[in-house]
């Protein structure tokens, strides 16, 4: 190479890194999450050296020993990424559970009818755990520390035990008999087939030991070897269908985020399906742009939300797994379908789900969790982790302190259809061999040249309106601290009912809204767990959130 030449590539190479070293970094690492003990895990591997990924890594861990009614190494999960460069870019993990390869479409019906219970409680109920694997690709491919570093916190909490809290109590509460009826969970769980009171301490060594065989062997720690020929003993004992062979199959997905352009030249990235939560989530910013939502007053503006969301809660029927079916994502996304289905929206009036074309109900087990964490580099991770129903099946493999999952019950249990609408379309949801249950799971972040957002939520059915909510008061100028404390309401097409928070609508508010056609129901109890943070690019301030119905924490770490 010629001297100019060379100095001409010397000097853009000098361009480059500093354009690169000019990228804007947060001032601090940032963590919220439900539970104490998660964000300090979180945070001792940061102060070792640790990356938002190794973080994610420890913090799941964490819940999976500090909240077993809510995830576990016996559920699965969906954890999106922002990997920090120049471009940045996005990833998506899908670590949600496979049905078993005995599966078939009729297994939770007999004589044709579908069996209560059946698919919630119990081995039968279970799906492949996609978390173990989730950890080893988060380190094997994100991290910068090795498991073992990563998951030592979690290792020494199982041991050591966490004291049960109000969240534990209210939980074993709700699920109580069937807890009970499992020797394992019961002897885990309980003190004397009842709820452990507040402060008692629950240590859990086995599960201490299935964490050190994962972070020892990586993937064949929990999918091969001891624990995989536990956890089918267990499974087959107790009438569930699992083999060796599904454990060792198991992989996770990396998906391509969905991503939709929003205002002011903000940037949705969300989940794909499987997961339902993140269409519903573009749907509803995309025919709330088209909306006066802002100016509007406040049972002006319930009205738009109710409204966004019958409708993109109705189209959550045309999806499922993509390794499966083909979803019809560009369809519900394109622009003219969206202002269609604006226009279709009367400003004063509700429209009973039933003047809109049919779509089959859908359920979902409620219990859930979620966390979110940015390093000083600019890595990110929003996390929605599950066993479906609290402590999922109520059954424990005994051996390996592992309450399953009862996913399965998130696939259309009766793929021909027994309610109202004979659930035509639930065929994109129907059980399958090696299939993923479609989810409402939507960890999702919002990103512009200025900002980053991050958003998430457990809570079944419900993740995608309550996302919405925090998000709305995001996009409206709202302080961090309101994004998770928003009141709640929610409606889901079917059954068309706006279901609320205890003392979310004044009582003359809640007379306008049944004078414009809608159907009300209160829950009876708050609901949801959000947990938030936000990053701003200009001054490389951050903040985080948790939600105030939970125990949750969240912590700023200013760079050192």
């Amino acid at each position: 190479m010629s001297k100019p030449y060379s100095l001409l590539f010397s000097a853009l190479l000098l361009c480059c890194a500093t354009l690169a070293q000019a990228q804007p970094l947060p001032t601090a690492a940032a963590i919220a999450s439900p539970h104490a003990q998660a964000t300090a895990a979180g945070q001792k591997v940061l102060s070792e050296g640790g990356n938002a990924f190794d973080a994610a890594i420890a913090i799941s861990a964490a819940l999976a020993v500090v909240e077993p009614y809510a995830s576990g190494l016996g559920g699965g999960g969906y954890f999106l990424l922002r990997q920090a460069g120049t471009p940045v870019s996005y990833r998506f993990i899908d670590a949600r559970e496979k049905a078993p390869m005995a599966a078939r479409g009729d297994m939770y019906l007999r004589d044709g009818k579908e069996v209560p219970g059946l698919s919630t409680t119990g081995a039968l109920a279970s799906g492949i755990p996609g978390l173990p694997a989730a950890l080893v690709e988060l380190a094997a491919h994100y991290g910068a520390l090795p498991l073992k570093d990563s998951l030592a916190p979690a290792i020494r909490l199982a041991n050591k035990g966490f004291a049960v809290d109000r969240v534990y109590r209210a939980w074993a509460t709700a699920r109580l008999a069937a807890m009970r009826d499992d020797p394992e969970t019961a002897r885990l769980f309980l003190r004397n087939g009842e709820v452990p009171d507040i402060g008692e301490v629950l240590r859990q060594p086995e599960l201490a030991q299935t964490l050190t065989l994962i972070a020892e062997k990586g993937h064949d720690g929990y999918y091969k070897g001891a624990t995989a020929q536990a956890l089918v003993k267990a499974v087959q004992a107790g009438g569930g269908i699992w083999t060796l062979k599904d454990l060792a199959d198991y992989q996770v997905a990396t998906r391509a985020p969905l991503r939709f352009a929003l205002a002011d030249q903000r940037e949705l990235i969300t989940t794909p399906p499987p997961s339902a939560g993140g269409v519903a989530l573009a749907q509803s910013l995309a025919m709330l742009q088209q909306l006066p939502w802002q100016q509007a007053e406040p049972v002006q503006r319930v009205h738009y939300v109710v409204e966004v969301l019958r409708r993109a809660y109705r189209d959550r029927s045309q999806l499922g797994d993509p390794d499966f079916v083909n979803n019809p994502i560009k369809a519900l996304l394109a622009p003219d379908y969206l202002k269609t289905l604006g226009a279709g929206i009367d400003p004063r009036q509700a429209t009973p789900s039933a003047a809109l074309p049919p779509a089959p109900a859908s359920h979902e087990g409620e219990h859930t969790t979620h966390f979110t964490v940015l390093d000083n580099q600019g890595n990110a991770v929003a996390a929605t982790l599950s066993v479906n129903l609290p402590f999922g099946s109520a059954f424990t493999a005994a051996g390996t302190g592992v309450v399953l999952n009862d996913e399965m019950d998130d696939f259309a249990a009766d793929p021909h259809g027994s309610n109202a609408y004979g659930l035509a379309g639930s065929q994109a949801n129907a059980v399958a061999p090696g299939k993923r249950p479609l989810s409402s799971m939507s960890p999702s972040f919002i990103e512009s040249p200025t900002q980053f957002a991050s958003f998430g939520t457990p809570g079944g059915s419900r993740i995608p309106s309550m996302v919405l909510l925090s998000m709305l008061q995001y996009l409206d100028g709202q302080p961090v601290p309101t994004w998770p404390a928003v009141p709640r309401y929610h409606h889901q097409y079917l059954p068309d009912v706006v279901e609320y928070e205890p003392g979310a609508f004044t009582a003359p508010q809640l007379a306008e809204l049944k004078a414009r056609g809608y159907s009300l129901k209160e829950t009876g109890r708050a609901y949801g767990n959000q947990q938030v943070l936000l990053w701003h690019k200009d001054d490389g301030q951050v903040e985080a959130a948790s939600d105030p119905r939970g125990v949750g924490v969240s912590e700023v770490m200013p760079r050192q």
